[in-house]
C-alpha cells in the first residue's frame, strides 16, 4: 500500500470519531457573535417527527445561531403585525392583536449536540426522554364575561412563574404544555389591583406576560411538546398560538387571522412525536371541542371523526402510546362540594361512536389532558387507557373531587375507576422512565412530592 492510500485509508477509519468530536467540541467563533440575541429562544416537537427551534426578536431579521458546523441563520415564520378583533370573539371587548416582534423558525441541524445565540445554550433534543415534565392551564385568568380577574401580581395566587422555576429544577428531558397558555382576555377593572396593570387582549404584550416571561427558565431547560386548548381556539388566542407554537410551518390563511378559514385552523391533524424506539406520543387538536354531545350528522363531529381515524393509523406504529389532548373525557370535572363530573360531552359523542369500547384506538395506553383545574390519575377495571389531567398549573383553580366519590363514580359510560388520586392545588407532575414502565410524580409550586403513582401499559396504580 502506497503511503497515500495509507493515509486516506485512517482518515476514512477515524471519520465517524471524528465527527462525533465536531458535534460536541466547543462552539467555533464566528462573525455571528454579533448576531443580535433574540428576546426568546426554545425548541420544539415539530409535526414531521423532527424538533424546530424558534425565538421572538425586535430585530428586522432572525437571528443566526452557532453550533459546530457553523452558522445557523434562523428563517421568519411570521413578521410583525396586526390581527384585527373578530367578530365571534369570546370577550365583548376585544381589540387589535398587536404582534411587534418577529417569530422565527430554524429545523434542528443534523448531527447537532447543541446550538447557541450569544449565552444561552440549546441542547439536543434527547432521542429517548428519561424525564418528562407535565404541565397545563398556566395563565391568569382576567375574562370579563365570567367577572373573573385572577391575582396576577401575586405569586402565590397566580404561581406560573414558581411552577416554571421548580419544574426547570427537576432537569427535565422533555416538557409537555396540554393547553390553555393564554388567558389574559379582559382589562382588569379598576377595583381589582391584583391585577392591575396587566396586558391583555391577544396580542404579543398578553402572550409575554402568560407564557413567554414566567415560563423562561423552563423554554430553556427542555425541548417543549405544546396542546392547544380552547384558550387558543380561533375565537380567543388563535392567531398567536400559530405565530408561535404550532407545530406546522406558519401560513396566513391557516393561522386564525381571517374567519372563513377557520374550519382548517381549528381542526388541525394529529400528528406523532417519539419517545423511544416502541413508544410515542400523539397529539390531538381539541380546541375547538363543545361541552354538549354533537349530534347524529354533524360535521363538527364528522371532523373529528376522521382526526381519530388518523390517531388509529398512528398508534399502529409503535407498540405503546399516550395520547395528549386538552379536553378529558376519562376524568372528572370538579366542583365546589367534590361531587365529580363526567367528562367532556362533545369529544366523548365522537369517540363513542369511533370505539366504542374503550373510546380510545388500540394501542393508547395513557391519556393526557389538562383543561380540569385539577391534578387527577386514574386508573380503569374496564379496560380504558389510564388518563392523567394537569390543568393545575397556574390559572385560577375550579372546585376539587371528592376521591372516596370518584371510585364510585364513571366519567364516561362503562369506564370502571380502580385507581384515583387528585389533589386541588397548584403544581406541575414528572413522568420519570422505568424498566417495565412509568413513575408518575405530582409536586406543589415548590417541587415538593405530594402523590407517586406507577404505570404500566395502561394500568395505574397509586400510593402515598
Amino acid at each position: 500500500m502506497t503511503l497515500l492510500r495509507h493515509v486516506r485509508s485512517m482518515i476514512a477509519a477515524a471519520a465517524p470519531a471524528l465527527a462525533l468530536l465536531a458535534a460536541c467540541a466547543p462552539l467555533p467563533p464566528s462573525a455571528v457573535a454579533d448576531s443580535p440575541a433574540p428576546a426568546v429562544l426554545w425548541v420544539q416537537a415539530d409535526a414531521q417527527g423532527g424538533w424546530s427551534i424558534r425565538a421572538l426578536t425586535a430585530a428586522a431579521q432572525c437571528p443566526t445561531l452557532r453550533w459546530a458546523q457553523g452558522e445557523l441563520p434562523m428563517q421568519t415564520r411570521a413578521a410583525p403585525g396586526r390581527v384585527a378583533p373578530r367578530g365571534d370573539a369570546v370577550q365583548a371587548d376585544a381589540k387589535p392583536a398587536d404582534f411587534p416582534s418577529r417569530s422565527c423558525e430554524v429545523a434542528w441541524p443534523a448531527g447537532a449536540a447543541q446550538v447557541q445565540s450569544g449565552a444561552q445554550v440549546l441542547k439536543r433534543p434527547a432521542a429517548e426522554p428519561r424525564r418528562i415534565v407535565l404541565v397545563g392551564d398556566t395563565g391568569c385568568r382576567m375574562k370579563a364575561s365570567e367577572q373573573a380577574f385572577q391575582d396576577c401580581n401575586d405569586p402565590e395566587r397566580w404561581p406560573w412563574a414558581s411552577v416554571a422555576r421548580s419544574a426547570a429544577a427537576k432537569v427535565p428531558d422533555l416538557v409537555i404544555h396540554l393547553g390553555d397558555l393564554h388567558y389574559r382576555e379582559s382589562p382588569c377593572p379598576a377595583d381589582k389591583p391584583g391585577c392591575a396593570g396587566s396586558p391583555w387582549g391577544y396580542g404579543q404584550d398578553a402572550w409575554e406576560a402568560d407564557l413567554f416571561r414566567p415560563a423562561a427558565p423552563l423554554l430553556a431547560a427542555a425541548p417543549w411538546v405544546f396542546v392547544r386548548g380552547n384558550h387558543e381556539s380561533c375565537s380567543r388566542a388563535g392567531a398567536g398560538w400559530f405565530r408561535y407554537l404550532d407545530a406546522r410551518p406558519w401560513s396566513a390563511p391557516a393561522a386564525c387571522v381571517s374567519a372563513p378559514n377557520d374550519l382548517a385552523a381549528d381542526f388541525t391533524e394529529p400528528y406523532a412525536v417519539a419517545l423511544s424506539a416502541d413508544s410515542q406520543l400523539i397529539v390531538f387538536d381539541s380546541a375547538y371541542s363543545a361541552g354538549k354531545a354533537y349530534p347524529v350528522g354533524s360535521p363538527v363531529a364528522a371532523r373529528y371523526a376522521a382526526q381519530l381515524q388518523r390517531v388509529s393509523e398512528l398508534a399502529r406504529n409503535k407498540a405503546h402510546n399516550f395520547f395528549l389532548n386538552h379536553h378529558p373525557v376519562l376524568a372528572f370535572g370538579g366542583s365546589a362540594s367534590g361531587q365529580p363530573k363526567p367528562g367532556s360531552a362533545g369529544l366523548l359523542s365522537v369517540m363513542a361512536a369511533v370505539h366504542p369500547a374503550r373510546l380510545y384506538a388500540e394501542g393508547v395506553d395513557v391519556v393526557l389532558n389538562g383543561h380540569v383545574h385539577l391534578f387527577q390519575a386514574l386508573g380503569f377495571a374496564s379496560g380504558h387507557p389510564a388518563t392523567l389531567d394537569l390543568g393545575n398549573s397556574g390559572s385560577a383553580m375550579e372546585g376539587r373531587v371528592d376521591a372516596a366519590l370518584a371510585l364510585r363514580a364513571q366519567p364516561a359510560p362503562g369506564a370502571v375507576v380502580e385507581a384515583y388520586a387528585t389533589q386541588d392545588g397548584f403544581g406541575f407532575a414528572t413522568l420519570d422512565r422505568e424498566a417495565d414502565g412509568w413513575r408518575l410524580t405530582e409536586y406543589d409550586t415548590q417541587g415538593h412530592a405530594l402523590a407517586v403513582c406507577t404505570l404500566r401499559g395502561a394500568k395505574l396504580a397509586c400510593g402515598g
